[in-house]
């Protein structure tokens, strides 16, 4: 009876353990229980949704997706530096793109495996009024970044770009245009950072948002707003074939160049390397591209996958992004907040004593006019004065000759500076300082009205000073001004002919500005306004 019920027992564990073989094996799980990554991923990821129960059955291997923004995944990254784990507990992260995080966390990031999963660069989508208007004026099938920054100082474009400082595709445009816009060719350093080239394309700015996807929406649902897009082009495509616009964007790949994001995936746990490397190996196969390059509409990035439909078009030049973390702050710093903005102020002095008549009074008058839009170069473009700016231009001789403002609404207002500046009436000396001062006074009193008003100053003269206050009284009076004055207003001296150049940089040292020399290299006066704008 012993036996037999030993033998009874022995059967029911056998029967036993082969159900639990076989409902393993009928789960797709086999011998062992799925492993689960826990993933931090920025928002742009959600579109794979669909292909992650995929991914489950073909590796074993589940993600557990928490989505951050773009800008808080860098800080939630660098979280778990104090226990020698990046990520806070996350074992992995899927970014749209690691640059800003692997600059301003340089010792988390270094080291962290790193495999790009598909490819998409950030571009434009125009509506077709605008994209013909902007082909009108080019006369090329090809538009640039420049073309863009014209179109917007006019009004011509208005365009939605998720904000660069919680976005990726926002920082990325930002890289882009200000890439352009120093022509170099190269990364950008923090002299090719200049707030004067960026303002007439922040000033077509309409729609902004904390993300992609609320962009997207605001686009969509306040169509009169905007009339242009930026944002990588793999949202674009889905606009156009998602039904909810009523006509499709033309997409522009700029010519200068786009900043290409390759969506990364990263290990945080060197301990999960073997889930990790299952996970890339899947996405990386060809058929998924493809079904990657079919879901989410971006490139893939395995060469020998061939591209599909719009995808097949060429990106171009790639452009650098840059390699220190204070050129990114800067960048940031002088394009501010796109929520709250107030349009700059750029005081000029302008000397208009006998030894400007002639030849010297035409390089000036040529200089404004490039300014207004005359200069179809792309530095030009770049540069010139755009809707919604306040200029002031002060005329002095012995003294103060003239003092008028305009707020820039259309080619009305430009014409009317134009007039200023190309109106007679020269004095017989040259004040320079009192000049200054009284432009101190100016400014002061538009930091009184709109405290939230950057306002500057740009000096012209070919002379010294002969007339007015010394430099001494000068120092003095700007020395008795607010403390907010003298932090907020630089000046901006542009020497020209028989100026006193040592003067003039003791001037712009001690506002906090900076000199340009017009004749230095066979430069003239409008490449040095072009130069400087009235920033750094």
């Amino acid at each position: 009876m012993r036996r037999e019920l030993v033998f009874l027992t022995l059967r029911l564990a056998v029967a036993v353990t082969l159900t639990v073989a076989m409902t393993a094996a009928c789960s797709g799980a086999g011998d062992e229980d799925p492993t689960t990554l826990r993933v931090l991923a920025g928002p742009d990821l959600a579109v794979l949704e669909p292909l992650l129960d995929e991914l489950r059955s073909d590796t074993g291997v589940e993600l557990k997706m928490d989505y951050l923004a773009d800008a808080d995944t860098g800080e939630a990254l660098a979280a778990g530096t104090s226990t020698g784990k990046a990520g806070g507990g996350h074992e992995a992260a899927w970014l749209s793109t690691d640059r800003s995080f692997q600059l301003r966390h340089k010792d988390t990031a270094r080291g962290l495996l790193r495999t790009p999963t598909m490819l998409s660069p950030v571009v434009v989508g125009l509506r077709p009024d605008a994209a013909r208007a902007l082909h009108a004026k080019s006369g090329d099938d090809e538009l640039s970044w420049a073309d863009l920054a014209d179109a917007a100082a006019t009004g011509t474009v208005r365009f939605g770009m998720a904000d660069p400082r919680r976005t990726g595709t926002g920082l990325a445009t930002l890289v882009g245009v200000a890439t352009a816009a120093a022509g170099t060719g190269g990364a950008l350093r923090e002299d090719d950072v200049s707030c004067d080239r960026l303002r007439g394309f922040r000033s077509g700015q309409r729609i902004t948002a904390a993300s992609t996807r609320d962009l997207l929406d605001d686009f969509v649902d306040h169509p009169g707003t905007a009339n242009a897009l930026i944002t990588y082009e793999s949202d674009l495509l889905a606009l156009n074939s998602g039904g909810r616009l009523k006509q499709k964007l033309e997409i522009v790949r700029p010519k200068d160049g786009t900043v290409l994001a390759d969506f990364p995936l990263l290990l945080l746990d060197p301990d999960r390397r073997a889930a990790y490397d299952k996970v890339v190996e899947w996405l990386r196969q060809d058929s998924v591209q493809r079904k990657i390059m079919r879901t989410a509409l971006r490139r893939p990035v395995n060469p020998t996958v061939a591209r599909e439909g719009e995808l097949r078009a060429p990106v171009g030049n790639a452009l650098y992004f840059p390699d220190r973390p204070d050129v990114l702050e800067r960048l940031l710093d002088d394009y501010g907040d796109p929520a709250h903005r107030v349009a700059d102020q750029v005081v000029f002095l302008l000397d208009f004593s006998g030894s400007m008549r002639g030849a010297r009074m035409a390089e000036l008058r040529e200089a404004f006019a490039d300014l207004s839009g005359a200069d179809s170069s792309a530095a030009g473009a770049f540069a010139r004065f755009h809707l919604g700016e306040r200029l002031t231009v002060v005329r002095f001789g012995g003294q103060v000759l003239e003092e008028r403002t305009v707020t820039v609404r259309g080619q009305r207002d430009l014409r009317t500076l134009a007039g200023v500046v190309a109106r007679g009436g020269y004095g017989d000396a040259t004040a320079v300082w009192t000049a200054l001062d009284h432009g101190y006074r100016t400014a002061s009193s538009a930091l009184a009205d709109e405290p939230e008003r950057a306002v500057s100053i740009v000096l012209m003269t070919d002379g010294e000073n002969n007339a007015g206050i010394a430099y001494e009284e000068f120092v003095r009076r700007y020395e008795a001004r607010s403390a907010r004055t003298r932090t907020a207003v630089h000046t901006y001296p542009v020497h020209f002919g028989e100026a006193d150049a040592g003067a003039l940089r003791r001037a712009a040292d001690r506002t906090g500005g900076r000199m340009v020399d017009a004749d230095a290299r066979g430069s003239s006066l409008s490449e040095a306004f072009k130069e400087i704008r009235g920033c750094r």
